[in-house]
């Protein structure tokens, strides 16, 4: 047991949930301390409160005036420095909430103290979240995690700063690694759309900027480290490539290039997610996209190995092709009834025609026919345990495009599975960009279909965005674990980070990279965790490839992926 830090002081209130530790001479307490400390009640026996320091204020004791210190300083006027933490409570055991007596001696909470102030000790699968400012691991309840109790994660940051991805990635390695997942961890899979730049093209090399800290950093928190062992890689394939080569500049090898066929374009019905902008939703011609929809899987058919699709008597081998085939059909006066749907006027199938017409360049690499059908063109989980989906290459509609539809795929086999395990891990950024607060889109509908039945079905959605207040409410409420990085100081003042205690907040506008805020529901008090830095490249410079002449890691290297 710890020799006492400090005793409760007795000049302030002191709560059942909040109170005030005068620190002792020779004594110090920081900032997420874990602190306990005990009372007797008659007749019921000895109840221990314990709590996280949140705060610390030092005074002198004896000055009146601000220019008193000075006057102090000189050994003029006599005055004591006295510092006080304030704590909130974490636990109560057993539950008798009374507050803690002035006087009462209070020690830093070590070992099994520790893990009961922060209710480890009732997690019966403990996944590591980063080291505390003691040095020890932190843990989140994995219960919350894989849908025994609760799901999903969403992350808000600063982009460049907080290191949102980071972090994501830090927790999917957590998650394989720990053991917390035991034989189940095999099967296991994660889906990651990689959004800016090739950084997570290289989550299966080690990385060459690891320090011998960083190592042991891995071994408290028990992981080792190394990068991921299975990775699978999907890139859009290259724009005027008659090849369809995947288009990535830094990696080479081991990249699949990936595109659907007409085939799979028409078959699978994916016209609507040509239109997943959240304005889209807000036009009429959405009545055309569904009408044309239905049609061409309707009166299509395929035609040869390569994907290609036939209707009305003519093969579309392109999405040229089909955008054209389109836009006669439904500008035909006497095709536009049967192709564009009924009680549909001229401007809406001219509004319709706009839109599809913009898409030609955006999509064509990614929907044809003209190249011989590869076994690893269809966007896949099953190849490795963690596969990568690099978009950054593309252009903002081709991004919504391939996330719709490799979301509404993966949400789809789920739900044909009919069983929870083994579960799916999603990790998407700029999740105000695909499921804004206002509007609607299928993109949208998806991921709140992924909020709020992903849980029962296995598939758990790992959300990162700059700004939480501009993402859908209902996303944001499923999330089990809040996590925040650094954030900007009117973001944090909104209501969407309640989660969050005033010093937290205030903290998280400072917050170095690498250092997050988690909330999790079992414990009232947000955890400050700090990850150590990836043991997995994070960028072309990091591989083993690179240059022999490597600087170690800072800071300043944890930004935001």
């Amino acid at each position: 047991m710890e020799e006492p830090v400090g005793r409760v002081v007795g000049s302030e209130d002191a709560t059942p949930m909040v109170f005030r530790v005068g620190v002792g001479p020779g004594g110090w307490l920081q900032l997420d301390d874990v602190v306990v400390t005990e009372r007797t009640v008659p007749g019921l026996g000895e109840v221990s409160l314990s709590g996280l320091v949140t705060e610390i204020r030092a005074v002198h004791e004896g000055a009146r005036f601000g220019s008193d210190v000075f006057l102090i300083a000189d050994g003029v006027l006599p005055a004591q420095v006295f510092e006080t933490a304030e704590v909130m409570t974490t636990r109560v055991e057993p539950e008798l909430y009374v507050p803690p007596l002035p006087g009462t001696p209070v020690r830093r909470a070590t070992g099994a103290e520790r893990d009961t102030a922060l209710f480890f000790d009732r997690m019966p699968a403990r996944l590591p979240i980063g080291l505390g400012r003691d040095g020890e691991p932190l843990y989140a309840n994995l219960e919350f995690l894989d849908g025994t109790r609760g799901a999903h994660v969403n992350i808000s940051g600063i982009s460049g700063v907080a290191t949102k991805t980071s972090y994501a990635t830090f927790l999917l390695y957590s998650l394989f690694a720990s053991g917390v997942l035991g034989a189940e961890a095999v099967n296991t899979k994660a889906l990651i759309f990689n959004v800016k730049g090739e950084d997570l093209l290289f989550l299966d090399q080690p990385n060459r900027r690891l320090t011998d800290d960083d190592r042991e950093r891995y071994a408290k928190l028990g992981l080792p480290a190394a990068p991921f062992p299975s990775v699978a890689v999907y890139a859009p394939p290259r724009r005027q490539d008659p090849n369809a080569g995947p288009d990535v500049s830094s990696r080479a090898g081991s990249v699949h290039a990936f595109y659907w066929t007409l085939e799979d374009f028409c078959a699978g019905q994916l016209l609507p997610f040509v239109f997943a902008d959240a304005e889209d939703e807000r036009q009429q011609y959405t009545m055309v996209v569904h009408h044309l929809t239905a049609k061409l899987a309707r009166d299509g058919k395929a035609v040869g190995d390569d994907g290609a699709w036939s209707i009305d008597g003519e093969v579309l081998r392109t999405y040229e092709d089909l955008v054209d085939f389109v836009v006669e059909r439904v500008s035909d006066d006497e095709t536009a009834f049967e192709w564009a749907g009924r009680a549909v006027g001229m401007g809406t199938i001219n509004a319709f025609v706009r839109r599809l017409l913009s898409s030609r360049a955006r999509l064509a690499p990614l929907v044809r026919a003209d190249v011989a059908r590869r076994p690893h063109h269809a966007i896949t989980t099953s190849d490795a345990q963690v596969t990568v989906v690099d978009l950054h290459n593309l252009h903002d509609r081709a991004q919504r495009f391939v996330v719709g539809v490799t979301l509404q795929r993966a949400f789809e086999d789920k739900e044909r599975r009919g069983s929870p395990r083994p579960l799916t891990f999603v990790v998407l950024d700029e999740l105000n960009k695909y499921a804004p607060r206002e509007g609607t889109s299928p993109i949208k509908e998806i991921l709140l279909d992924v909020a709020e039945r992903g849980r029962s079905l296995g598939m758990i959605l790992v959300g990162a965005q700059q700004t939480a207040s501009e993402v859908e409410r209902r996303i944001i409420a499923n999330s089990a674990l809040r996590v925040a990085g650094r954030l900007d100081a009117a973001e944090a003042n909104r209501p969407d980070y309640g989660f969050l205690p005033d010093a937290h907040r205030r903290r998280a506008t400072i917050a170095k990279p690498g250092t997050m805020f988690v909330s999790q529901p079992e414990i009232p008090v947000p955890l400050v965790a700090d990850f150590p830095f990836p043991a997995w490249a994070t960028r072309p410079s990091e591989t083993s490839t690179a240059l022999t002449h490597v600087e170690p890691a800072t800071d300043a290297e944890f930004d935001d992926l």
